[in-house]
C-alpha cells in the first residue's frame, strides 16, 4: 500500500514510488517527521526522532521521550505557536482568553482509497486507484481546536500534497492568525534555495541560493500570486543541477497572497512552510466551524532538477487539468490585442478572420476594447455590455460571421475589476475594495471590484452569462490588471476585516467555477498582466495561461525557461508578434513551447510570410502531442550560458524528440558540441531532414557537432528524430 501504519512503532510511511515521507506519533501525542527523501524499504528508523537542545533557554519537558525533549529542536510534523517551539510556525490560533498559545497533539487517523476534495478551493483529484489518503487529526486539549492534516500519495508518480482542516469544537469564537498548508522538516540545512522572482513582462527569473541561518524565503502581499514572486520554491542539494542530486519542489495551489519560508536554526535542521500569507489576515472561526487551507503539492526527486520538473509536468497534466481541452488538441489562434488594441470593430476584425483562415489560424480571439465605451483603458471595466459604435448591430451577427469564415471565436474579459467611469461605479461607488473614509488607489486607472461579496459576484455573472449564452463563443479570456491595495471589504465585519484577501481570492473561484460548469466547451485562458497569476489553482480552471505580456522570442526564453521549473508547456500561452528583433522562423520555433498562436496584424503579410507562416502552423499540428505530453530536458539554460539556449522535448516511449537550438549571440563559428538527453540509449533515431542515423547513445554521450548550423544572432534551428530499427 501507499500508506503503511506501523501500530509497534506509532509510524507512518507514504511510499509515493520515488520517495518514502515516514511521520511518527511520539511520547505526548507530539508528532513528528523522521523522514523525507529517496524512497526505502523501512518504516521506522531510529535516532532521527530527537535532537540536542542545544539553545540552553528552550524548554524542556522530562516527562516526554528520554528526558530531555524540547518541542524547540524536535522535528515536529506541524509547528504550533507559543508552545516551546521557537522556529516559524505553521498555526496560530487566538483563543478567547486572549492569547494565541496553539499545542496541537495526536488524537486520531483514518487510510482511505482515493482524494478528498477541498470546500470551495480548487485542488489537485485521483481516482480510488490512483490515490491514497491519511488524514491525522490533532486537538489542543486546551482550546479544543482541531488541526486534521491531509496527505494523499499519488502512486508510483513522486507526488504527495498536503493541506489543512482547522475546526473549532469550542463553544467560544477564536480567530486563526496562521494557517499554513504544509511544514516540512529536514534534518539538515545544506541546501540552495531555488524561487520564481520577477515583474511584469519579466516573469518567473531563476534565482538559486544557499540557505543560511534565519528565516529566508519569498512571498507575495498583492492580493494575487504575482509578477513578483510565483508560489513555487525547491531546496535542491548544492551540487544539484538538470541530471543529478535531491530535488524537492513545493507548489502552492493558491491565487492570493502567499508565503513560503524557510528557517535553518541552531542544530542546522530547517523548516519550510508555504501557505496563506499571514500579513494581512485573521480569520474568525465560530463554534462548530472549519477553515480550509488550500492544497501543496510536494515532489521529490533523487535524479536532478530536470526530474523533479518533470514529475510536476506529468502530474499536472493527468491530476490538475480538466476539462473537453484536458486531451483535445487546442486551435492556433490570432489575438487582436497587438494589432489593434483598444481601436477594434466588426470590419476590422471580420478583415482579421479572412486573412487568419487563409493561412491555417483556426480562432480569432477579440481583446479589449468590445464592451461599454471603452476606447482607452480609463473607463467602461463592470460594463459587459456590447459597444454599440464598434458592433451597431450587436456581437451575435459578428460572431456568426466569423464562425462562417471557418474560425472559432474567443473573447476578452476582466471580471474582478472597475472602472471609475461606468455605468456600475455610477450606479453602486461601494462595490469597489476601498477602506472607509480612505480614496482608493488607482492601478491601470481602474479598481478593483469586490468578489467576495456574493451579490457582487452575481451582477458580474449576470452580465457574462447574457454574453455567453447569446452567442457562440469557443474561447474566453480572463484578465487582472492590477493588485489589490486598499483591501477591506464594507460588508465585513471588524472582527472580520482581515479576511478580505482569502474571501475575494473564494469569491474569484466561485465565478470560474461557475464558468467552467455552465460553459464546459468553452477554452479558457487565465491572464494577469500576463503571468501575475500563474498558479496551479488557475490551471484547475483554465487549461492555459497567457505567460507574459512580453512576446520577444528572446525574452520569452528566460521566461519559459523559469516557467518550466514547475508548469508543463500544455498551460503556457506563447504567441508569434511582430516585436523586431528576431525572425519569424525563431519567433515560431520559441512559440511552439507552449499553446501556440499569433500576436500581430495578419492582414499585413506578404505572400513569402503567408506561407511562411502556414509552414509553422503545420509543425504545430506535427509536434503538438509531443510538445504537450511529452517529457521536457532543459540542455542549455539561459540563465547559465549566454550565447546559445537548448531545449528538447522526448516523447514517454522515447520514439520521437525535438530538439530547439537559438543562437543569441552570433560569434566567428566555434566547434560546438551538443549532447542531448533523455533518449533510450540502445536504440537508433534517424535525423528527419538529414536522413542521417545515430544512436541514442551516441546523441547523448558523444553528441552532435552543429558548429556551423545556429550561429547568426537569434537564429534558431530544430532537429526532429524518430526511432528506427538500425
Amino acid at each position: 500500500m501507499a500508506i503503511i501504519f506501523d501500530e509497534k512503532n506509532k509510524t507512518f510511511n507514504l511510499d509515493t514510488g520515488i520517495s518514502s515521507y515516514i511521520l511518527k506519533i511520539y511520547d505526548g501525542g507530539y508528532l513528528l517527521n523522521l523522514y523525507y527523501g529517496k524512497k526505502i524499504p523501512e518504516s521506522c528508523i531510529s535516532g532521527f526522532d530527537t535532537r540536542p537542545r542545544n539553545a540552553s533557554f528552550a524548554p524542556y519537558d522530562k516527562e516526554i521521550g528520554n528526558g530531555d525533549f524540547s518541542p524547540d529542536s524536535a522535528p515536529i510534523e506541524y509547528g504550533a505557536d507559543g508552545a516551546g517551539d521557537f522556529r516559524i510556525s505553521a498555526i496560530k490560533i487566538k483563543n478567547s482568553n486572549g492569547d494565541s498559545v496553539t499545542d496541537i497533539r495526536y488524537k486520531s487517523h483514518k487510510i482511505y482509497k482515493g482524494k478528498p476534495t477541498i470546500k470551495d478551493m480548487p485542488a489537485t483529484f485521483a481516482t480510488e486507484d490512483e490515490a491514497t489518503t491519511l488524514e491525522i487529526t490533532t486537538i489542543d486539549e486546551v482550546t479544543s481546536m482541531e488541526v486534521v492534516l491531509v496527505y494523499t500519495v499519488f502512486e508510483n508518480t513522486g507526488v504527495l500534497t498536503k493541506s489543512v482542516k482547522i475546526k473549532n469544537n469550542s463553544s467560544k469564537v477564536a480567530f486563526i492568525e496562521r494557517a499554513f498548508s504544509i511544514c516540512n522538516d529536514f534534518p539538515t540545512m545544506k541546501y540552495d534555495l531555488i524561487s520564481l522572482y520577477g515583474r511584469h513582462a519579466f516573469e518567473r527569473d531563476i534565482e538559486r541560493r544557499p540557505l543560511a541561518h534565519g528565516v529566508q524565503g519569498v512571498e507575495s502581499n498583492c492580493g494575487i500570486s504575482s509578477h513578483r514572486q510565483n508560489p513555487f520554491v525547491a531546496l535542491v542539494a548544492p551540487n544539484a543541477d538538470e541530471d543529478h542530486g535531491d530535488a524537492y519542489g513545493f507548489n502552492l495551489v493558491y491565487s492570493g497572497s502567499f508565503s513560503a519560508l524557510v528557517e535553518c536554526d541552531y542544530n542546522n535542521s530547517s523548516r519550510l512552510i508555504m501557505g496563506i500569507n499571514p500579513n494581512g489576515f485573521t480569520w474568525k472561526l465560530s463554534p462548530n466551524e472549519t477553515f480550509y487551507t488550500p492544497e501543496a503539492v510536494c515532489v521529490y526527486s533523487p535524479d536532478g532538477i530536470g526530474e523533479m520538473s518533470r514529475i510536476f509536468h506529468r502530474f499536472y497534466n493527468k491530476h490538475l487539468i480538466r476539462g473537453r481541452y484536458k486531451t483535445e488538441k487546442r486551435p492556433v489562434l490570432v489575438n487582436s490585442w497587438e494589432a489593434a488594441y483598444f481601436d477594434i470593430n466588426s470590419e476590422k476584425l471580420l478583415d482579421f478572420a479572412r486573412a487568419a483562415k487563409e493561412i491555417g489560424i483556426e480562432m480569432l480571439v477579440m481583446d479589449d476594447g468590445w464592451f461599454g465605451r471603452r476606447n482607452d483603458d480609463t473607463t467602461s471595466l463592470g460594463d459587459w455590455y456590447v459597444n454599440k459604435q464598434k458592433f451597431p448591430d450587436g456581437l451575435t451577427p459578428f460572431i456568426d460571421q466569423v464562425h462562417e469564415i471557418g474560425l472559432k471565436f474567443g473573447i476578452w474579459f476582466e471580471p474582478e475589476m472597475i472602472s471609475p467611469d461606468s455605468d456600475l461605479f455610477r450606479e453602486h461607488p461601494d462595490m469597489c475594495v476601498h477602506v472607509d473614509g480612505r480614496e482608493p488607489k488607482l492601478g491601470r486607472n481602474q479598481y478593483v471590484l469586490d468578489v467576495s461579496r456574493a451579490d457582487v459576484r452575481d451582477i458580474v455573472w449576470a452580465q457574462m452569462d447574457a454574453v455567453l449564452s447569446a452567442n457562440k463563443i469557443d474561447y474566453l479570456k480572463w484578465d487582472f490588471n492590477r493588485y489589490i491595495s486598499d483591501a477591506s471589504s464594507v460588508q465585513l465585519p471588524p472582527d472580520q476585516k482581515k479576511e478580505f484577501l482569502h474571501r475575494f481570492i473564494l469569491g474569484t473561484y466561485d465565478l470560474m467555477d461557475r464558468l467552467t460548469t455552465k460553459y464546459p466547451d468553452i477554452l479558457f485562458e487565465n491572464c494577469s498582466g500576463g503571468g501575475g497569476r500563474f498558479d496551479p489553482a488557475m490551471l484547475y480552471y483554465s487549461p492555459q495561461i497567457w505567460t507574459s505580456d512580453n512576446t520577444d522570442a528572446i525574452a520569452r526564453l528566460s521566461i519559459q525557461f523559469g516557467t518550466s521549473l514547475c508548469y508543463p508547456a500544455s498551460v503556457m500561452g506563447a504567441h508569434v508578434s511582430d516585436h523586431p528583433r528576431t525572425s519569424y522562423g525563431t519567433k515560431a520555433d520559441v512559440a511552439l513551447w507552449g499553446s501556440f498562436g499569433y500576436e500581430l496584424d495578419i492582414r499585413k503579410l506578404n505572400e513569402e510570410q503567408k506561407t511562411e507562416f502556414k509552414g509553422h502552423i503545420a509543425q504545430f499540428h506535427k509536434y503538438y502531442d509531443l510538445i504537450h505530453y511529452g517529457d521536457l530536458y532543459r540542455v542549455i539554460s539561459p540563465f547559465e550560458r549566454g550565447d546559445k539556449v537548448a531545449w528538447e522535448f522526448v516523447s514517454q516511449d522515447k520514439s520521437q524528440v525535438l530538439l530547439t537550438v537559438v543562437c543569441i549571440e552570433g560569434k566567428v563559428p566555434e566547434n560546438f558540441i551538443l549532447k542531448m538527453k533523455g533518449l533510450d540509449e540502445n536504440a537508433y533515431y534517424k535525423d528527419e531532414e538529414s536522413g542521417e542515423i545515430y544512436s541514442g547513445a551516441q546523441l547523448m554521450y558523444v553528441g552532435m557537432n552543429i558548429s556551423y548550423q545556429v550561429n547568426g544572432t537569434y537564429g534558431s534551428k530544430k532537429w526532429y528524430f524518430t526511432k528506427v530499427d538500425k
